[in-house]
């Protein structure tokens, strides 16, 4: 790494051949910030951080921003944690934003173990390696003897899951005075994955409850679970086109107390995937017409709540930034693991960003207290990163 180091004015790679080149050293030198790395991964990891509870795993950020020297460094409104490491010209915002909330509850142990291979615990790729990524990357770039010409915006965004429907990320571009040029979204795993395009989404829930005076005496009367059944049942019927790809995902059903007792309530998770926001549309108002439907024929309580949506958009196959990356990928040996995103990225679409995501190592697992991920794939996707930046630094990622 000492030909690295050595580049007259840190000017590193005038060319993208040379930053291909430079990239396996990138990943052997980058070994050097493995225990901090590490030991920011386990600190993370710990501090449970449910979607609108994030308080304490942002002041953790923000305070390893502050003893890494960066400018700004401190939370907004919405509680995501901010530092700038300021780059030699300034001409250019690259943000690169990590979600810090996870789907476990603040009750369930949040113990982070280290194997020889690998971390496990509850969250740990998704997404405490990611936010463990983006607090290290000033140590790395400094270990490394990289100076960018860009500023480089660093972000742990608050009420990314669920019901927060990417809030922090949203009002960070919406408010923020810093333009930014490019965004790269960080995700714990998998090592491969990259999404430059979002599909249009509406992610809801159905609740069916079954009033106090429901009639038990009409003809066709049933309980909560078996109405919401019903509206399974109808919701199968819809006709989804195979151009533009279109898809009903139905995620889970709740309801129910005991075996001997009618079920009052009931609450079925779904979301609504399409390349087209026009049929997206469309299939949104004939669930609509479904449950007023089988509400009408049965006397049960029938809502439909949609907490969040997505634009379909993003840049294309052939787009500068997503060709880079795939080269970038394939001098690591990396097999590009080529998928659309509903996350942080349909933000950045939103506000016409040209954004990538892209996974750090491999896991497994996920979304269960014994997830699980790889150590030493890490420095496989730091080199990656780290040819992400300077290919955007050098201007090689610019659409025409």
């Amino acid at each position: 790494m000492a030909d690295v180091k050595s580049e007259q004015e840190n000017r590193i790679a005038p060319n993208f051949e040379e930053i291909l080149t430079l990239l396996p050293f990138v990943r052997e030198a980058g070994q050097a910030a493995r225990e901090i790395l590490l030991a920011n991964l386990v600190m993370i990891g710990e501090i449970p951080s449910p979607t609108f509870d994030e308080f304490r795993r942002v002041e953790f950020i923000q305070n390893r921003f502050v003893e890494a020297g960066l400018h700004n460094a401190s939370a907004d409104e919405m509680g995501n944690a901010l530092g700038i490491l300021p780059g030699t010209s300034g001409e250019q915002n690259i943000l690169v934003v990590a979600h810090v909330d996870t789907v476990h509850a603040a009750t369930v142990d949040h113990t982070i173990t280290l194997h020889p291979q690998s971390a496990m615990g509850p969250g740990v790729g998704d997404n405490a390696l990611g936010v463990a990524v983006v607090v290290t990357l000033p140590t790395l770039l400094e270990l490394l003897n990289i100076e960018l010409e860009s500023n480089l915006v660093l972000m742990g965004a608050s009420r990314s899951l669920g019901r927060g429907d990417l809030e922090g990320l949203r009002f960070f571009l919406s408010n923020s005075e810093i333009p930014i040029s490019v965004g790269i979204g960080i995700e714990g795993f998998p090592l491969g994955r990259l999404s430059y395009s979002s599909i249009g989404m509406y992610r809801g829930e159905i609740v069916c409850s079954v009033p106090e005076e429901y009639d038990w005496t009409r003809f066709g009367a049933s309980g909560a679970i078996v109405t919401i059944n019903e509206v399974i049942n109808h919701i199968q019927e819809i006709r989804l086109p195979r151009r533009p790809r279109s898809t009903i995902v139905l995620g889970s059903i709740l309801g129910g107390q005991a075996y001997n007792t009618i079920a009052t309530n009931a609450v079925l998770r779904f979301e609504i995937r399409t390349e087209s926001e026009e049929i997206g549309e469309e299939i949104f108002h004939q669930m609509e017409a479904i449950i007023s439907e089988v509400s009408s024929q049965t006397g049960a309580d029938i809502t439909l709540d949609v907490f969040a949506r997505r634009r379909p958009g993003g840049i294309t196959y052939q787009h500068p930034l997503a060709r880079a990356v795939r080269r970038i990928m394939s001098a690591l040996d990396i097999q590009p693991r080529k998928s659309p995103s509903t996350a942080e990225l349909s933000a950045f679409i939103g506000h016409d960003i040209p954004a990538i995501t892209v996974g750090v190592t491999y896991g497994e697992h996920l979304n269960t207290p014994e997830e699980e991920v790889l150590i030493e794939p890490m420095f496989t996707g730091l080199a990656q990163l780290i040819g992400i930046l300077l290919a955007i630094d050098r201007g090689f990622c610019n659409a025409d």
